[in-house]
């Protein structure tokens, strides 16, 4: 089995010691995203830009990584607010409406007050190969 390492470039892989996500064999394991925009460091204060910021991040990591939005079988969504959960379904669902991979919402504190929500992802290899 092979074993692939994808960063994102995000300063915080470095200082933490962490992958945005780890291809292992056909399984590729994305680690929790959250709404940076990693080309400026900067982050939305609207959960909703966060939400969509967040998947493209890990759009681009899937992609690095040989995979694609529609390889997502499992996806956990952690939010500091949970009834920032519901505002965010529009975003949600034009990712994954189609896919519908197994989800699960999870509350709980982030590494920054900044951060409204974090995706964490699991996929398999192949659509994109």
């Amino acid at each position: 089995m092979s074993r692939k390492l994808i960063s994102s470039g995000s300063s915080f892989e470095a200082d933490i010691g962490y992958s945005r996500a780890v291809v292992d064999g056909n399984w590729v394991f994305v680690a929790g995203t959250t709404g940076y925009d990693y080309s400026t460091m900067s982050i939305s204060d609207d959960v909703k830009e966060q939400a969509d910021q967040c998947l493209q991040n890990i759009e681009a990591a899937l992609q690095d990584a040989g995979s694609s939005m529609a390889d997502v079988v499992r996806v956990h969504y952690i939010f500091p607010d949970m009834t920032d959960f519901k505002p965010c379904w529009p975003v949600l669902r034009r990712y994954f409406g189609d896919i519908r991979p197994a989800a699960t919402m999870f509350s709980a504190a982030l590494a920054d007050p900044a951060m409204k929500i974090e995706i964490e992802v699991t996929a398999r290899t192949g659509s994109a190969q």
